[in-house]
């Protein structure tokens, strides 16, 4: 009888991100023997330079906005004002009651052995770390994306920023050309014109936040052209970049007409690119310039290898992929597989106000039986207490009544919204919904109101 081969670890997750985290801590509270290896800051994005660090700074510019507007309440606001030095030691604050940003001995705790530096697999079931060999019955690949930074002449040899690093800044730039329409960009661009920075934001296609509604995005550009000053260029091909004295000279092309302006700094907010060079093809793991490729289980072609977040879908934000780690872990202890359900698929931008977009889209589908109900946020007494009256509740049903899809722009959406994904999941009709009773002095009744609408 052939003799099981032995390996240095049970499982080895490559990545220590919201892809990599939850499985990592599942897998080593089993009692099994773990490994994980990072290759730049423990805890990934989210809490070192994505999520966390952004929505402590939004919610700071937010206030700040809400301070200088209230003037209408009887406040006095004629001293608000803000210190970009304090503004970042806000954000360090966030960062460090996370936990995640940064600790590796998160992981040591858990009896989790850490390995910082680059993954790179030799064979099926080993890897090296800077030159040390590691090897593991299965692994978790969580190695996320990386932000892509186009050929644009001129560019490599002009400073510039990714999302990533536009936070190392001492003070808000007066001028700042973001190339990209997505998420991101436009959290971006929100914070920094609240902050007094003017914006430019250039698109290569027409689409702008593309995913969401298409009547949601239009809002948020016609407030952001009308409220904040932001400069939106869709349909621009940004062809040129040159330093110009303590600047840098930004030209593009808009329809046949060419302009150049220019700005203190450049932010790249584009496209992202998963991160997998680490020799996939030696362990026999199949994968495309769009990421990893897996089944409905999240297991590569290789079946003791799976994979999950941005590595495998750069589209998907962070709530999908600390739920695709969750499955992987689970996945990788037993045999009865459990499928990736994520759906319905949620997205959120932090912008000001806030979009959300869960379900089907109005524009996506091509059903010809949706019944459709909009609420704009003035038919709430929460609008008229609060002033805020830009935004609407969009709900989607078919023929059934059966909710199947929602949209919202609004102060608080990103919270709003978690009634509407539970709706769709648990396909509830719009009467129920309607019939769910809902605070008369909050956000939320709008989505009694258009719920009501479609009885």
């Amino acid at each position: 009888m052939a003799q099981k081969p032995t390996f240095d670890y049970d499982y080895i997750v490559i990545g220590s991100g919201a892809g990599g985290s939850p499985a990592a801590s599942i897998l080593a509270n089993s009692g099994k023997k773990v490994a994980i290896v990072e290759k730049s800051t423990f805890g990934g994005e989210s809490p070192n330079w994505g999520d966390v660090p952004a929505g402590a700074l939004i919610h700071a510019a937010s206030t700040y906005y809400n301070a200088k507007m209230a003037a209408k309440f009887g406040l006095r606001t004629g001293s608000v004002g803000y210190n970009y030095p304090s503004l970042l030691s806000w954000k360090d604050i966030a960062i460090k009651r996370t936990g995640a940003g940064g600790n590796r001995h998160y992981y040591e705790k858990q009896d989790i052995s850490v390995f910082a530096g680059n993954a790179h697999f030799l064979s099926p079931n080993e890897i090296t770390v800077n030159r040390r060999h590691l090897s593991a019955r299965k692994f978790l690949v969580a190695t996320g994306s990386e932000w892509h930074v186009p050929e644009i002449p001129g560019l490599e040899s002009t400073p510039h920023h990714t999302p990533k690093t536009i936070f190392s800044l001492a003070r808000p730039p007066k001028t700042l050309f973001i190339i990209g329409s997505g998420i991101e960009a436009w959290e971006l661009a929100h914070l920094f014109s609240t902050l007094g920075t003017k914006i430019y934001l250039a698109e290569a296609s027409k689409h702008i936040l593309a995913g969401f509604d298409n009547e949601a995005s239009r809002l948020i550009i016609d407030d952001a052209k009308e409220n904040r000053g932001i400069n939106i260029l869709i349909q621009t091909e940004v062809i040129a970049v040159q330093k110009s004295g303590l600047q840098k000279r930004v030209t593009f092309v808009q329809g046949r007409a060419e302009r150049s302006v220019r700005v203190d700094e450049i932010l790249i907010a584009s496209e992202r690119r998963p991160a997998t060079d680490l020799g996939l093809e030696n362990a026999g793991i199949k994968y495309t310039a769009e990421g990893i490729s897996t089944n409905a289980y999240l297991q590569t072609s290789a079946r003791h290898v799976f994979a999950a977040g941005s590595v495998v879908d750069t589209t998907i934000q962070t709530h999908d992929i600390l739920a695709q780690s969750r499955v992987c872990a689970h996945n990788l202890l037993h045999k009865n597989s459990m499928k990736a359900d994520i759906q319905p698929r949620l997205l959120v931008a932090f912008t000001q106000p806030e979009i959300t977009q869960v379900g089907v889209s109005e524009e996506a589908s091509e059903r010809q039986d949706l019944r459709i109900s909009i609420a704009p946020l003035t038919l709430t007494a929460r609008s008229n207490i609060t002033d805020q009256r830009t935004g609407f509740v969009k709900i989607i049903t078919d023929k059934k009544d059966t909710i199947i899809g929602a949209s919202i722009v609004a102060p608080n959406a990103s919270d709003m919204v978690a009634e509407l994904t539970l709706a769709i999941r648990y396909k509830l009709t719009d009467k129920q919904l309607m019939e769910t009773p809902h605070c008369f002095t909050s956000w939320s009744e709008a989505v009694r109101i258009a719920a009501g609408k479609l009885l």
